[in-house]
């Protein structure tokens, strides 16, 4: 790794050593002589590296030596960087042509001491120096010298044949490539062949499915000449031709040169049918491709070559703009692979106890044939379980010398250059399976100092950018697999990472299983840290010498929910933030943090400041001391409400992110000013006098209180045209000048024209001009995929926006002088091409709408609500059209729209007019493609259909039905059901709340989830003669009249709750006033949550049959006030994890020992009308040690918990809430504890 950063970090130092600024500030201290006599050893050292690079390997002490002088870099670039900072202050100084005391205003404190540091910094360069000259005298010992720049080769032998009988799967893909391979001449090439290309990262398994096609017998049976070559990295086009002609001729025949070799080839190919294997290609040479098939040109059109490659960069100069690379197996496959490979057979049928391990084996490959078939091979002699839970616990590139996956996938590593090797092992700071974005992770490198490159103009994002998509090409990311917008390192690919990135990248949850010396971890420079609930100080201590960490990142692993608290210690702020003085990154992103740290002011070399999703309330000014910042993130922080007034001094600021800040009013004082910002994400309107020096914007901006604009030339002096925006967002605002509008507002608008080479969202509000101008829908906004026009309210026409090519979402609200929609909004040719989003939204004077049949082919999510007025809809068919949703609208609006859209799959109604059973039931004909219904507020409808026989004949396909709110809903068919079994046999969920006129409902016999609420007058639910065998969740709540006292008895097959649903999982029964007793759990096997509540008759309850139910995790018993006397009796479910309990007949201080099991960890106790508990040590009996949430709830006479909680050895959290006499809490806190509550409101 040394290496790696080195060759990467050297390029850096010298452009830095290059700088005019950098030389005269280092003259004007004295240290010119001493930093030129540095850049000679830096010269000399540089030489050697070639050689050092191939050395480490094998020789332990060129390793040492590496990391030494990779360490030493490290402290160069900090020096230089102080000195540079310098610079650009006086650099700022001599601009300005200020006094002394006015720059001091102007430029951070941390930028101004260095005169009182000058002798300090010279000390250093003197130690820099002797120990760089040290290094380069060790040259001699150590055998380096200057040698040429040679990668090292890659040397791989695949022959073609292959053994069929250890090929799993893959069949799907060889059939679709056989076709492809069979089918004749490519039509879209003029060539005689046509290439066939495989790609994927190392290990997918490119070759072995070449290998099933070449050996195909349709294939040898088609192709006259055939012939495999393993290319590998070294693409010589004369040992390529030479193995080619030996292949088709069986000669062995030397020739002097590549001309008679390829004659000779010509002469074999011509007319000939012919398949070419070049297997593992890494070149990107157009050229050499084009010298190596030019014999191919003479054979017979429908001749194919197949190549197999890692990178597409050749691919894409052969016309192949993209393609999906060959995925990982499937699971059933994998493990099959696995099998064969661990235990000779292929399935785990004669080792059951192995095949949960071996599930995590494949998942931990992530079905990679290289590292099932590699991991299938060391287990091949262990059937031990113990051993395979051993490897298990191992990280790969921790497996030693049998392993090959590393070094295959280190072929990919090694063709990298050398700035690619260190981006790619930057990345090993994120965990497994963490999903990135681009635009951040280029920012981070950027912060970092990473991207350089001084024989380019290119700024260093587009530099990012093009290594980001470098490093795509080759398979070192891939596209997250449920978000494409977002990025993810293959497992193998994140243990390779790690391989390489060596001591000087950490990421603390692999450092907490290492056995590390602190010596060691005072040199990392790069750390990550996974948030958890709780992060506290204990994980950081092995950190606090690390006084040289340059990046100390927080990220948060998975999807974040909204409601997900990460506390952070506030000696990690006060105290280790302290001692890291440069940093260059910094993120807090996701923390519960209130305050940004004092110190943060201080750190004169951070470039990336991440605030996001915090809980802070104001950004410090001392923030804007920053002199080197170039990241600021402050986006998602619900609380902040104010920024620095000294924002402007933030000169190098290029991203400035305060998205989602909603309490944040305005854009900082001075934003104008900052010349370098680049992008502006911001939901906060900036003026328009703002954007005229920020000539370098880009990215997301929102100009607002164009309503105030005057004339068209301070519209003009914007600019707009010249900048770069993805999205654009223009406000009029609620101020304007009456006199202005109409012809005047248009001219503004016009010449706030955007470039339409980058734009991709669009979004106008409270413009008050009559008609749009011309741009808007100009279809050369290639981009442009979101467009939103919302109250708009003098316009009496919509802009034609169907010509814009890719298009895909479009909302229009509040333009209520506009009566009709038509031609005018479509355009002449094909209408919306690319829209599948479509949304009409309070538009109150909409009457018609209609199209020509060649509009919205590919529409599929239609939404219209609160358009009353809306009568006539005249619209040709809608294909594609799959979600319709209606709300406030009449009901010929809605009859319109499913005779057209005969493919809707989901359909939601809201509060439509005239909607009568005879109205409804003559639509539901057309909706035999639903799936979903959901229908709310429509109180005409009394049933939805005469009967389920009749239903079932038009909605074949309905799987979820879901109904609020409809006052007249008396059931769901109008005839009742002889009960003897279902016709909807799809369906699966239905859900009901608040219809209060519903009386019975009669259930589905397949149905998978029933969810009943506050539907006031039902009196019973019904399933047919033994249904509900498919019953996994059922919800009742607040059905106070429901009539049933009894539910899980055997011989009440009929009941809601029967012995025969036996694959329930979740029950949740609250408020229901007549249930007196719960018959029997036994035959409830797969339950694991259990939640009953205000049942205020329920008497009894089966406990005795808790420990029988070994599914269950989760109960909820609480607020049954009826209860039998003898409950809790210390009977429970053997895996429980969760228990809420309490409000029962039987007072919390009369229970006995209650032998919780030692998975209980979360208890919630509740106060009943029966508790007088006062001293919480009359209750510390009934706490097992296993606690790690405590929450006590609702003790109205509680006074003290002073004792009582000594032996909760595990407890993090304790909660007191609701009791008003509390007084005595306890004076000494757990040493485990991290959070205490107490609240008595």
């Amino acid at each position: 790794m040394a290496e790696i950063v080195l060759s990467a970090f050297l390029t850096v130092v010298f452009e830095k050593l290059a700088s005019e600024a950098l030389k005269k500030i280092a003259g004007s201290k004295g240290v010119g002589s001493k930093l030129k006599k540095l850049e000679r050893s830096l010269i000399q050292i540089k030489a050697l590296l070639n050689d050092a690079s191939q050395k480490e390997i094998t020789d332990e002490a060129v390793k040492v030596w590496l990391n030494g002088l990779q360490h030493l870099a490290y402290d160069i670039d900090d020096l230089l960087d102080d000195l540079a900072t310098e610079a650009m202050h006086r650099e700022l100084a001599d601009e300005s042509g200020a006094t002394t005391s006015k720059v001091r205003k102007l430029v951070p404190t941390c930028c101004t001491n260095f005169s009182r540091t000058s002798k300090k910094m010279e000390r250093k360069l003197d130690d820099i120096t002797t120990k760089l000259q040290e290094l380069v005298e060790e040259k001699n010992n150590l055998g380096l010298g200057v040698i040429t720049n040679e990668k090292p080769k890659i040397e791989r032998y695949e022959a073609s044949l292959v053994d069929t009988s250890g090929i799993v799967g893959r069949e799907s893909e060889k059939n679709k490539l056989l076709k492809k391979l069979l089918g004749g001449r490519d039509e879209f090439t003029s060539q005689s062949f046509s290439v066939l290309p495989i790609v994927g990262m190392g290990g997918v398994g490119k070759t072995t499915l070449a290998r099933m096609l070449y050996d195909e017998k349709e294939v040898k049976d088609h192709f006259k000449l055939r012939a495999w070559v393993c290319v590998s990295d070294e693409f010589n086009i004369f040992n390529i031709s030479k193995v080619i002609y030996q292949s088709v001729t069986g000669e062995k025949k030397e020739f002097e040169d590549l001309n008679l070799l390829q004659e000779a080839l010509k002469k074999e190919f011509t007319n000939q049918l012919f398949l070419i294997v070049l297997d593992d290609v890494w070149s990107e040479s157009y050229g050499d491709w084009e010298k190596l098939v030019g014999p191919f040109l003479a054979g017979s059109p429908g001749s194919r070559i197949i190549m197999t490659t890692r990178k597409e960069q050749l691919l894409r100069k052969l016309g192949f703009s993209h393609q999906d690379p060959l995925e990982s197996l499937s699971q059933d496959d994998a493990l099959s692979l696995f099998a064969q490979h661990a235990l000779g057979v292929d399935n785990f049928d004669s080792h059951p106890t192995l095949r949960p391990h071996g599930e995590l084996f494949v998942k931990k490959c992530d079905g990679l044939p290289l590292g099932l078939r590699t991991l299938g091979r060391l287990l091949r002699t262990k059937t031990d379980e113990e051993q395979w839970k051993e490897l298990l616990d191992s990280e790969i590139w921790r497996l030693g010398k049998s392993d090959e996956i590393v070094p295959a996938l280190r072929l990919s590593y090694n063709d990298l250059s050398a700035t690619l090797k260190l981006l790619f092992a930057y990345c090993s700071l994120f965990p497994k399976d963490y999903e990135f974005d681009k635009e951040e992770l280029i920012l981070l490198w950027m912060a970092e100092g990473f991207l350089h490159q001084p024989t380019t103009n290119k700024s260093k994002q587009r530099l990012g950018l093009e290594y980001f998509e470098e490093l795509l090409s080759r398979s070192f990311f891939q596209h997250a697999p449920n978000n494409k917008s977002l990025f993810v390192m293959h497992d193998l690919m994140n243990d390779l990472a790690t391989f390489v990135a060596g001591d000087f990248f950490s990421r603390l949850d692999i450092e907490m299983k290492k056995e590390f010396r602190m010596e060691a971890l005072e040199k990392h420079r790069h750390m990550s840290f996974v948030c958890e609930h709780y992060v506290v100080y204990k994980r950081f201590e092995p950190f606090r010498g690390a006084k040289n960490l340059r990046t100390f990142l927080a990220l948060s692993a998975g999807v974040v929910e909204s409601w997900a608290i990460f506390y952070l210690s506030n000696k990690v702020l006060n105290d280790l933030l302290q001692e890291l003085p440069l940093l260059r990154v910094l993120s807090l992103s996701d923390l519960s943090i209130t305050e940004v740290p004092e110190v943060v002011g201080s750190m004169k070399h951070l470039r990336y400041l991440n605030l996001s999703r915090t809980k802070i309330t104001h950004l410090p000014e001392n923030v804007c001391n920053l002199y080197n910042l170039q990241t600021l993130i402050v986006s998602g922080c619900k609380m902040l409400t104010e920024l620095p007034k000294s924002f402007s001094k933030l000169k190098n600021l290029q991203h400035f992110d305060m998205r989602g800040s909603w309490r944040l009013k305005k854009m900082p004082l001075g934003i104008g000013e900052l010349k370098s910002v680049q992008t502006l994400s911001s939901d906060i309107v900036i003026a328009i006098t703002e954007l005229k020096n920020l000539q370098n914007l880009h990215g997301k901006v929102c100009i607002g209180g164009l309503g105030k604009v005057e004339n068209a030339v301070d519209a003009r002096e914007a600019k707009l045209s010249q900048k770069r925006f993805s999205e654009l967002e223009l406000d009029w605002g609620d101020e304007f000048n009456v006199f202005q509008m109409g012809t005047r507002e248009k001219e503004v608008l016009n010449e706030l024209m955007p470039y339409n080479g980058t734009l991709e969202k669009l979004r106008m509000m409270s413009y008050r001009g009559t008609e749009f101008p011309n741009w808007v829908g100009d279809p050369s906004f290639l981009r442009l995929t979101k467009v939103s026009i919302y109250r708009c309210e003098e316009c009496t026409s919509l802009p034609r926006l169907g010509q814009l090519p890719s298009l895909k979402e479009l909302f229009i609200g509040k333009m209520s002088k506009v009566k009709v929609v038509g031609l005018e909004f479509l355009g002449t040719d094909l209408a919306f091409p690319s829209l599948e989003i479509l949304r009409f939204v309070s538009m109150s004077g909409w009457e018609e709408w209609s199209t020509n049949s060649r509009a919205f082919p590919c529409l599929q999510e239609l939404c219209i609500e609160d358009c009353p007025n809306l009568v006539r809809v005249s619209l040709e068919a809608l294909p594609s059209l799959r979600v319709l949703k209606l709300r406030k609208c009449g009901h010929g609006v809605l009859k319109s729209l499913v005779d057209i859209a005969l493919s809707i799959t989901k359909l939601e109604i809201d509060d439509i007019s005239g909607l009568t059973d005879e109205v409804w039931r003559g639509m539901i004909g057309c909706l035999g493609a639903v799936e979903e219904i959901k229908i709310s507020e429509c109180n005409e409808i009394r049933y939805l259909w005469e009967s389920e026989a009749e239903a079932s004949k038009v909605l074949m396909n309905l799987k979820k039905l879901d109904l609020c709110e409809c006052e007249n809903l008396m059931s769901l068919g109008e005839k009742e059901e002889d009960n003897s079994g279902s016709s909807l046999t799809s369906f699966r969920i239905l859900k009901v709340s608040d219809c209060n006129s519903l009386e019975h409902c009669s259930c589905a016999d397949n149905m998978e989830e029933l969810n009943i609420e506050n539907c006031d007058s039902i009196a019973s639910v019904s399933f047919p003669t033994g249904g509900g065998q498919k019953l996994k969740e059922l919800v009742i709540t607040g059905c106070k009249k429901l009539l049933e006292k009894e539910i899980g008895g055997r011989e009440k097959t009929g009941a809601l709750i029967n012995s025969s649903m036996q694959m329930l999982e979740n029950v949740f029964i609250a408020n229901w006033p007549n249930l007196k007793s719960i018959s029997e759990l036994s035959c409830f096997i797969h339950l694991n949550g259990l939640y009953i509540s205000d049942c205020q008759s329920m008497e009894s309850f089966p406990d005795h049959e808790l420990p029988n139910l070994t599914s269950l995790t989760h109960l909820t018993i609480q607020m049954c006030t009826s209860m039998d006397a003898s409950f809790p009796r210390g009977l429970w479910p053997p895996k429980l994890f969760y228990l809420r309990i309490g409000g029962l007949k039987k007072p919390i201080s009369e229970w006995g020992p209650q032998n919780f099991p030692t998975s209980l960890v979360n208890l919630i106790l509740h106060g009943g009308p029966y508790d007088d508990v006062k001293k919480f040590d009359k209750l510390s009996h009934l706490f097992p040690s296993s606690l790690t949430l405590l929450r006590i709830d609702g003790f109205e006479k509680l006074e003290s918990v002073s004792m009582g909680l000594q032996h909760l050895t595990s407890l993090q959290e304790l909660f007191i809430w609701i009791c008003p006499k509390m007084k005595d809490l306890p004076e000494k806190l757990l040493p485990s504890l991290l959070l205490q509550c107490v609240d008595d409101h």
